[in-house]
């Protein structure tokens, strides 16, 4: 097909979608428009399969021009750089519902590009990305199985809204992104401000609603391209070989190894029972080195389906997991609080063989973190990080900057915790919170969540309530389905779905949910958030019990900020000339200083009660009204035949007159000297604000 161009009316914008006219290099392009947002995806496939791998290698890259906004890029070299946050994880949106529909068995690279060539703040193009990047893929000779669409959905007084506007967002009790095919959800990520469970499921209902409108649309592009996909080959099995492997297998002894407690003993055990039967199946077998290498790779998997099969077979039959517990049943949990001695705030949770080390920072204003992205430009208060080393899970890795899974990880935690914070106003520090994954075998994410929140109970941070997390699954086998509350790493593997639902006792604050299968419906959705709301009540006790309400008093260690007013007229005072006022107040109390010219706030921070306090009165002096009968210690700047003048604080200089000093006015020349203290009383101002002084005792 040369060239196409097709129009529709989606939720109250139009959306252009155009095939043929840019980038017709690729195996698959399209330009989509939605309202004044374009994007373009570029779908690629290598010719070559790559040797040794065991996955799909999908690369999706998110490109943010900063042009799309009208924008130069900050900085010294002033063009785009590495992937901003923002952009990595609007790449990790449209990753997640688009891998699990490339076959199994696909070795070529695949590089998906989604580049944003004009942004419409009301219609974000990340969004806008799924539904190009499923276009782009299926146009393409690259083997997909499958349509997706995502939308991003608001909840405005009491009503829900599809592709809200920014100035919704900002009144919505909702923002999340859901995406998903004709037939299922597959993917959901947002935040709430304490959203019911019945809410949170008539949101996705909405949400793919109107997803199934996005799709029939692209049906309609579609159905006029005849693309003749990539055959993939797929690995023949030994048949033979299969059946031997089979006997050999017992399944009482595969059982007993599946439920070892211990993740890193069960995995040993397993292993070295596989790798036993393997030894010997291939003790009398004869065959070149690549085909046995290839066979000993599908029969590893082979033996992997087989115990995925086993484990769900045994939580479908008798309700039991891996690790001994029932489906609903958390694993053991402790929290502690303070276990660091000079940070601000700290706590150690641990739930099961996952364990997450929460430590809390307190900063000035003026440590706020920069945003400088094509959306969004300003500051940010409340920051969250997330580490995950490999020896949280006994592996060898080099150290590196944090990846995608990381930057995913604690965004989804930051959002966790965001609606708790208190503003600006009730607390004027910088909040930064660090996650340290210690220990992983489930969902450290939601385990960074309660450490995050009980670190800033430890660290005096007025948040309003205590905030927990938990990681769901589902297990759907012969018509039957087990919702698990509190899932380990095999569950995630091996089951049909993962989901993390985080929140106060009022309601959800963030969620997040990847599908495997078809078919998740309402009623059991409704199931899963309640069994998830169980789950988290039992966490929130739990932590209730290590610390129940924040600490009255900051951290001895943690840095000291009041924030005073002064008349916004008076804040050129306060600076000075060049800012030589505020320079010299800096050096000599050993603060710093943050000033909002346009409401005369004006922070002051610093790590001695004395100089900050010190400071304080000190800006109080020189930004208060001078008035007749104030009193002042002053300094002598200038002498002149009829008086001297005298600087009473920097900037405010006046006049002692010669018929003012008393007994002195007759010889003041000679008695005073530029630099020396005089005590002097303000005992006029005149209409043009001139200072009269006298001397006084």
């Amino acid at each position: 097909m040369q060239f196409g161009e097709w129009t529709k009316e989606l939720f109250g914008r139009k959306m252009i979608v155009q095939h043929g006219k840019v980038a017709k290099q690729s195996a698959g392009s399209v330009w989509v428009q939605f309202g004044d947002s374009v994007v373009l995806a570029t779908a690629n496939i290598s010719d070559r399969t790559i040797e040794g791998v065991d996955f799909v290698p999908l690369t999706v890259e998110y490109q943010e021009k900063f042009y799309a906004a009208g924008k130069i890029p900050g900085g010294f070299i002033k063009r785009e750089g590495k992937p901003s946050e923002s952009a990595i994880l609007s790449a990790r949106l449209i990753d997640r519902p688009i891998r699990p529909l490339f076959p199994k068995y696909l070795r070529n690279d695949v590089q998906l590009i989604v580049t944003v060539l004009s942004v419409d703040s009301n219609t974000p193009p990340d969004v806008t990305g799924i539904i190009a990047a499923s276009l782009a893929l299926n146009v393409s000779k690259i083997p997909f199985g499958g349509i997706v669409a995502g939308v991003r959905l608001g909840y405005v007084d009491g009503k829900f809204v599809v592709f809200p506007t920014e100035e919704q967002l900002e009144k919505s009790k909702l923002d999340i992104v859901v995406a998903g095919s004709k037939d299922a959800i597959t993917m959901v990520e947002g935040e709430a401000k304490e959203v019911t469970e019945e809410e949170m499921v008539n949101a996705l209902m909405v949400a793919h609603e109107a997803i199934k409108e996005i799709i029939k649309f692209e049906e309609e592009i579609l159905s006029q391209f005849n693309v003749e996909k990539m055959e993939i080959e797929e690995p023949k099995p030994n048949e033979t070989l299969i059946s031997k492997f089979e006997e050999m297998i017992s399944e009482e002894e595969l059982r007993n190894k599946l439920l070892i407690k211990e993740k890193l003993e069960r995995s040993s055990k397993l292993k070295e029972y596989r790798d036993q039967i393997l030894e010997k199946l291939f003790e009398n077998v004869e065959m070149e080195d690549d085909e046995k290498t290839l066979q000993e790779s599908l029969l590893k998997e082979y033996f992997d389906e087989k115990t995925k099969k086993l484990m769900r077979k045994i939580i479908i039959e008798e309700g039991i997991r891996a690790d001994g517990r029932r489906v609903d049943e958390i694993r053991p949990i402790t929290c502690e609080v303070g276990v660091l001695p000079r940070t601000h705030g700290s706590a150690l949770f641990t739930r099961g063989e996952t364990q997450s080390l929460g430590i809390v920072t307190l900063g000035a204003p003026m440590e706020e973190q920069i945003v400088d992205t094509i959306m969004e430009e300003g500051t940010k208060r409340f920051i969250l990080h997330y580490n995950f080393p490999p020896f949280s899970v006994g592996e060898v890795k080099p150290l590196r900057g944090p990846g995608r899974r990381e930057i995913g990880h604690g965004h989804l935690a930051e959002r966790a915790l965001k609606a708790v914070v208190p503003s600006e106003e009730d607390f004027p520090y910088v909040v930064r919170v660090v996650s340290e994954i210690l220990e992983s075998n489930g969902s450290s994410s939601m385990a960074t969540v309660c450490s995050g929140s009980l670190a800033l109970m430890d660290a005096g941070v007025p948040i309003r309530t205590h905030v927990a997390g938990v990681a769901m699954g589902l297990i759907i086998e012969d018509g039957k389905e087990v919702v698990l509350t509190d899932i380990q790493g095999l569950e995630d593997h091996w089951g049909d779905m993962d989901f993390k639902v985080a929140g106060t006792r009022n309601g959800i604050t963030a969620f997040q949910m990847d599908c495997k299968v078809a078919g998740v419906g309402e009623e059991l959705l409704k199931r899963a958030l309640q069994q998830a709301k169980e789950a988290r009540m039992k966490i929130l006790d739990i932590m209730f019990n290590t610390i129940e309400k924040p600490r009255e008093s900051l951290s001895p260690y943690a840095p000291l900020i009041v924030t005073i007013e002064i008349d916004p007229m008076k804040v050129g005072e306060l600076i000075g000339p060049g800012g030589k006022v505020i320079k010299s107040i800096i050096k000599e109390y050993d603060v710093e200083i943050s000033i909002d010219d346009t409401t005369g706030k004006v922070s002051i921070y610093g790590k001695d009660q004395k100089k900050v306090n010190e400071a304080i009165e000190y800006i109080k002096t020189i930004t208060k009204d001078i008035e007749v009968g104030d009193v002042f210690e002053g300094k002598i700047t200038r002498i002149e035949p009829y008086g001297i003048f005298v600087e009473l604080m920097p900037g405010k200089i006046g006049l002692a007159h010669s018929s003012k000093l008393g007994e002195d006015s007759k010889n003041f020349k000679e008695k005073y000297k530029i630099g020396d203290t005089i005590k002097v009383i303000v005992v006029n101002i005149d209409e043009n604000g001139r200072i009269q002084l006298g001397k006084t005792n």
